[in-house]
């Protein structure tokens, strides 16, 4: 299993790699699948945005942008282009912190690796349900040492 996480035209530092890691492995086990290469970079709007219409022909902002690279189904390899400008944006519109709202993005990569769709109102409905979900297990993996809430 590697999960890597890189940079692009931003001085964005991910903090707490290690926990990620962790909390991506349990989301693609808890859906039957094994991660065997996932690279998650984290861009600027401009960067992404030339990704957008290079690739996708679509001139708009997004805020990720899922490549699946796999061969095997259950076994993931893909590559998660996500703009950190957008994700702070979206923390502000949707009056949530900036760490819910990373963790609901690069879960939404994952999501879409592991074949959930957003297109439709029903598929989003459940993305929204499963990024939920992820949140909430990255909250709880990642309980400070020391508070007595720790998972034993």
């Amino acid at each position: 299993m590697a999960i890597h996480f890189f940079t692009e035209d931003t001085k964005f530092k991910l903090p707490q790699k290690l926990t990620r890691k962790r909390w991506l492995k349990e989301i693609a086990q808890g859906e039957g699948s094994e991660i065997f290469e996932l690279n998650y970079i984290f861009c600027s709007d401009e960067y992404l945005h030339q990704i957008n219409v290079d690739y996708l022909n679509h001139d708009t902002l997004t805020d990720i942008i899922t490549f699946d690279n796999s061969d095997e189904e259950g076994i993931i390899e893909g590559d998660v282009f996500i703009s950190i400008d957008r994700v702070f944006e979206n923390a502000k519109t949707h009056q949530c912190s900036d760490e819910d709202e990373l963790s609901r993005v690069i879960s939404h990569g994952l999501y879409h690796l592991l074949g959930y769709k957003d297109k439709k109102k029903d598929e989003a409905a459940l993305m929204r349900s499963k990024e939920a979900m992820a949140i909430e297990l990255f909250q709880k993996i990642n309980v400070p040492r020391g508070t007595g809430n720790e998972k034993q």
